[in-house]
């Protein structure tokens, strides 16, 4: 079977037809989910603490969506319009100036429909990146980087536009942030040229892979750090891949289950996702950013209800 980067240019190859297939698809959204937890592990972001993050071709908000559970704030951009706009009954297109973004205005197509919190931009991350220094607390994005290891056009040039992708995020993110990519290589080469272009760029970190020795459970993240917060910071170490040992004894980290993981509440005691609590600091969160149309907490919020048919 071949790769989609093989068949067409991103933006051609997920057109309406294949982007709904994609978001559609709950394999997709689970590995999608499993994917972004193992992201979000790498990132290595403070507990209990709201981060401003960027989500590099964020698609239809599938990631994004694990972002709002975890209670950060994150902006998305994507070169696929169909992407950005699923689940649109009409797709309306706008000028927005972002407070992250320089003067110029990006054209983009937000998806309002699949309620994600974050703002979406259409955008060629090969063209580089518009942000003002210092934005962001932290990057991560799946399924993307390898895009931009092909020449879609003579006028591409894949180290070049890797180049230009890591110098401007190297700009954007704040002193010590870190920038996880989840990809797909083709082949060693490609793992080259990526980790070559990023740490020219002034990057430093390397590649994490996890379960090395398994042919369908091998996972490749490229872990960047985007400078040092300080003397205590320099001696930062690389995150270990699943599936690794050392000195005969497993790896601890491991991918955990919104089930499994649950989420600290005031106590301090674990708690399972999307409980009460949970329901009610998503309302606030939601009252805060002037969402409007919030439903009222009342003595029902969060209780299950039956299934509709």
């Amino acid at each position: 079977m071949s790769r989609p980067e093989h068949i067409a240019p991103p933006e051609i190859f997920y057109n309406d037809i294949e982007a709904k297939k994609y978001t559609e698809n709950s394999r997709i959204i689970q590995i999608q989910n499993d994917m972004t937890l193992r992201a979000m592990e790498l990132l290595a972001l403070p507990e209990d603490e709201s981060c401003f993050l960027l989500d590099i071709g964020c698609g239809s908000g599938l990631s994004g969506e694990v972002l709002d559970e975890e209670g950060h704030i994150w902006v998305g951009m994507d070169i696929s319009k169909d992407m950005l706009g699923m689940y649109h009954d009409i797709l309306h297109t706008t000028y927005v100036v972002h407070p992250a973004l320089n003067d110029t205005p990006t054209k983009t197509d937000v998806a309002n429909s699949r309620e994600v919190e974050g703002d979406l931009f259409h955008q060629d991350i090969g063209q580089g990146l518009g942000f003002r220094p210092g934005t962001f607390d932290g990057c991560i994005s799946i399924s993307v980087i390898q895009w931009l290891c092909n020449a879609d056009s003579t006028s591409h040039s894949p180290y070049k536009r890797l180049s230009r992708f890591f110098t401007t995020l190297y700009t954007s993110l704040t002193r010590g942030a870190r920038a996880v990519f989840q990809f797909y290589p083709s082949n060693p080469d490609q793992v080259e040229m990526i980790v070559s272009a990023a740490m020219k760029a002034g990057f430093t970190g390397g590649l994490v892979v996890d379960y090395p020795n398994s042919t369908k459970a091998k996972k490749y993240f490229l872990c960047l750090f985007a400078g040092y917060r300080g003397e205590t910071d320099v001696k930062v170490e690389m995150p270990r891949g699943l599936g690794e040992e050392l000195e005969g004894e497993p790896a601890k980290v491991a991918y955990a289950t919104k089930r499994d993981r649950g989420r600290k509440g005031k106590d301090g005691k674990r708690r399972p996702v999307k409980d009460k609590e949970w329901v009610k600091h998503k309302k606030d969160l939601n009252r805060l950013r002037g969402k409007e149309g919030v439903p009222l907490d009342s003595k029902y919020t969060a209780r299950k209800r039956r299934t509709k048919f």
